[in-house]
């Protein structure tokens, strides 16, 4: 299975899809996807690197709180991914953005405020995996 990401039309939000060979990198293609959607970051360069410690609950729950976590780092420090290494660690999944502020790049789109729980899929099958997600702009 090929890696990839695409927004969907939503009604008033953005809905963004993912899909990879196995979870970690399914979760870093739904991040370049919620990205994707307010930011173009084509020319921009990371200046920073931030590491996140994510608990192993439910993939669902995985799903949303690496989301979650772009958009809060998005409101309190200014930065987004440019690149996303998700990796599984004794405690859970450590996540390991290369960064830029938002300065760098160019908004194209509305900023995300949340994610929603509503229609959420996360899950693997025997040819990969594919998550679908809401998010509140």
């Amino acid at each position: 299975m090929d890696r990839g990401h695409r927004a969907v039309p939503h009604t008033a939000d953005v809905r963004i899809e993912a899909w990879a060979p196995d979870r970690e990198s399914c979760l870093a293609e739904a991040v370049a996807a919620l990205v994707q959607t307010f930011v173009d970051t084509t020319g921009a360069h990371p200046d920073g690197e931030t590491t996140v410690e994510l608990p192993a609950d439910r993939d669902e729950d995985l799903l949303v709180g690496i989301l979650d976590e772009v958009i809060f780092r998005l409101e309190t420090e200014g930065t987004v991914p440019l690149a996303t290494e998700a990796r599984l660690s004794a405690d859970g999944l450590r996540v390991c953005w290369h960064t830029v502020g938002t300065d760098a790049v160019e908004l194209v789109g509305a900023v995300p405020k949340a994610v929603s729980l509503h229609e959420l899929q996360f899950a693997g099958t025997d040819s990969g995996w594919r998550c679908a997600v809401t998010v509140d702009v």
